[in-house]
This record gives structure tokens, sequence and C-alpha cells, in this order.
């Protein structure tokens, strides 16, 4: 790790640290303390899939506590609402997040073995898992980012604020049927964490989405693992459930043309042609088989620039956030570990050496860790707010950082 990025993180990172038991306003209190992505005003909440990714670089330098405090307000979170919200703001109580929260009890307890903490983990996990099988599951058998209360106050704002931020053309939308329906999307894409992308546009909300599966594949798979830890029996049920949403994507979301697991839309029963790094879940959550695998790193070359992968084909942008050339801290990080997971560690040492030198060039004329950057100029990507990142310490950005850093320390690569 460059040695001044370090200096930097360990200066701030206590700076990110919040501590709000009692709610006040539009925030909802949390019993302990928290991180939140930025030292100053912007983003000061708890985000749920942020989180893993700045979780994974806290355990690396020792700050496993800050992790599992974390962990520890979000299981606090689906107690109290039946799932984890996209953050502790009231206004985030209508969707959630990519659920990575079962991989982050998993990654803390292997540090902690806290078998009691485990016990009382697992069974809001529970919770969790249903919640995605009863709110969020479509016809097809497979989830999606779905299923919305939309007011009639605010489908005007929300509609004119997703047509910006899509590039979609407001005037296309008029009566309230079509806003309630542009509102549905709206909410769906925001759900993805992909906010905005060129994957789903306006029908987000009618698609399978392949990442969504893939994490709730690997949900089962580490329900499998920790029910083992805790002798409950229930191993063979998490497989029995893990296996039949195998066979369902595979039957949905397999593109033989391309190679890929693609965004399934189930209202008109098509794939999409959509090609994003959405595709490579399926390795990270280990579903893949090795032939599949092997299809996805053959697309590789066209995600891959000098300085990462970026999210999707150039083809297929819109010119929104999670488009192509951008290039953002979750992205790599899923990319490594779904490479390394197949044994394609040369592909995987390289994508993790290209954004690490990102990082330690922009750092070196910035000062700041930054949200997102651009695959093509290999420098900060356009703003999508009215502020990037005019403050300290971007979350995920830090976590991946580290986590590569030290990768590339154990290869000898730094």
């Amino acid at each position: 790790m460059n040695a001044k990025i370090e200096k930097f993180i360990f200066e701030n990172i206590d700076k990110t640290v919040r501590y709000s038991p009692e709610s006040g306003g539009t925030l909802i209190g949390l019993p302990f303390p928290y991180t939140v992505p930025c030292v100053s005003d912007n983003f000061q909440e708890i985000y749920y899939w942020d989180t893993y990714f700045t979780n994974v670089g806290m355990i690396l330098i020792g700050k496993t506590e800050y992790a599992k405090n974390n962990i520890d307000n979000m299981l606090y979170l689906v107690e109290t609402y039946g799932h984890m919200p996209n953050g502790n703001r009231t206004f985030y109580l209508n969707r959630s997040q990519p659920p990575f929260l079962s991989r982050m009890v998993r990654d803390v307890f292997e540090q902690t073995k806290d078998i009691e903490w485990l016990k009382g983990a697992y069974r809001t996990l529970e919770k969790e898992y249903r919640f995605w099988q009863t709110e969020k599951l479509s016809p097809s058998g497979l989830n999606g980012y779905l299923g919305y209360k939309v007011l009639q106050d605010e489908m005007d704002s929300v509609t004119k604020q997703f047509c910006r931020r899509c590039k979609l053309d407001a005037d296309r939308f008029v009566s309230d049927e079509q806003k309630r329906e542009l509102c549905q999307a709206a909410f769906s894409m925001y759900e993805s964490g992909w906010d905005c992308s060129a994957r789903f546009v306006d029908r987000g909300h009618h698609f399978n989405a392949v990442d969504l599966n893939s994490l709730l594949y690997d949900m089962e798979e580490n329900m499998r693992v920790l029910s083992g830890y805790l002798f409950l029996g229930e191993d063979a049920l998490w497989e029995e459930r893990k296996q039949a949403r195998r066979e369902k994507m595979k039957q949905r979301m397999w593109n033989e043309e391309s190679g890929l697991f693609l965004d399934y839309n189930f209202a008109d029963d098509s794939i999409s042609t959509c090609k994003t790094t959405a595709s490579f879940y399926p390795l990270f959550a280990n579903l893949a088989t090795k032939e599949e695998a092997a299809r996805a790193v053959a697309f590789l070359p066209e995600l891959e620039t000098a300085y990462g992968v970026c999210c999707g084909e150039k083809q297929d942008s819109r010119g929104c956030q999670w488009d192509h050339p951008n290039i953002w801290a979750p992205q790599q990080y899923i990319v490594y570990r779904a490479l390394t997971n197949y044994g394609y560690t040369e592909d995987a040492l390289r994508i993790a050496e290209k954004y690490v030198k990102l990082i330690d060039r922009n750092y070196e004329k910035t000062n700041c860790l930054w949200e997102k950057y651009s695959g093509v100029t290999g420098g900060i990507a356009q703003r999508e707010y009215s502020t990037q990142c005019d403050t300290k310490m971007i979350g995920w950005t830090a976590g991946v950082y580290i986590a590569l850093s030290e990768e590339l320390k154990k290869t000898g690569r730094m």
C-alpha cells in the first residue's frame, strides 16, 4: 500500500465513525457506532452494500470491531424493519440494496469465532432471506429489485430526478399511471445500487438481476456453512435452495451466444443484451461451472482498460454513472474475486494492479480518494452529485484499495 495513502486512511478512519443512538429528523438511530463513507457532510449514513467493501478493508487492517459494529447495526435494522434498508434514513425504508449481509456475518465470525453472536445473527439472516423470498420474488421463481410503495405526492419529483439521471425524456411520462410505473423503475434501480445505468433504464422492476440472484445464491451457501458451524442440521435445506436457484438461473439467464449470465426480463420472457460486470457475480458466488467461467473471462477484454474494469460495454452506455467508461471500487473487487475463484490468478492480479495504480496516481494529484474514476482518461470521473467527493475517505474506495493492495503484496507485486 502506498505509504501516503496508508497514512491518509489511518488518519481519517476514526473520523468516519458516527454514534447516533437516538432517531432525529430523517436519521434512524442505531445502537452501535457505525462507519459512513465520508468525513464531511456527504453521505452521512450507513449504506448497505457500500459497507461490505468497507468492511473488507477494515478487517484487513485490524479494525474488525468497526466491521462487527456495522453488522450489528444492520442486524438491528433487519429485526426492526424486516429487511436491511438502503441506509439508516426514513426515506430509504422503501428499498434495500444488494444483499451482502450474510457474507459480512461470515467474514466477521471467521475472525472472532463468537458462536453466541452467530446464533443470533443466523436467525436474523433468516428474516432477511424471507424478505427477499416474499417481497422480491417474481413469477419466474427468481428475484428482482421490485415492489415499492409509491406515494402520490412524490411521483412528480421522482420522475423528474430519475429522468435527469437516466437521460430520459420526462415529457414521455405524462399520466399518473406512466409516472407511477416510472417510479417503480426508479426505486428498482436505486435498490440495485447501480443508480443509474443502461442495464434497466425504465424497466428495472421487470427484471431478475443476475447480480442479485448470484448474491442470494451466495447467501444460501453462507447459510449452509453457518448452519454447519451451529450444528443446526439445516445444511441440506440451504443446499437444496442453492441448487434450485442455480438451475433457474441457468434456464432463464444463461445466454449461449454471448457466453454470459445476463439479466432476465420476466415480464416479456426475454434476456437482456446489455453486458456488464454483473455477469461476473456468478463467478464471485461460485455458481458458474468451469466452462461458464471461461466464457466470462473471454469477455473480460470488452470491459478492461488501462485502469481497471468499466461497468459495462461502450456500445451500451447511456452516459450514466454506472455505465462505460466509469470505474468503481466494488466492481474491481467483485471481478478480482470472481477471477481468483476459478484460478485466473494472473488476470485477477492484472486488474488489481491497474486499479491500485489508478488510485495511487490520482491521490498524488488530489490528496483524496474518489468515488469513481474514468476508464478512458484515468482521472476522476464526471460528477453525478453536487459534489462527488469534496471530502475525505470514500469508504468502499479505501476498503477495496486496502484489499487489492494486500493481494498484490502477497505476490510481491508491491
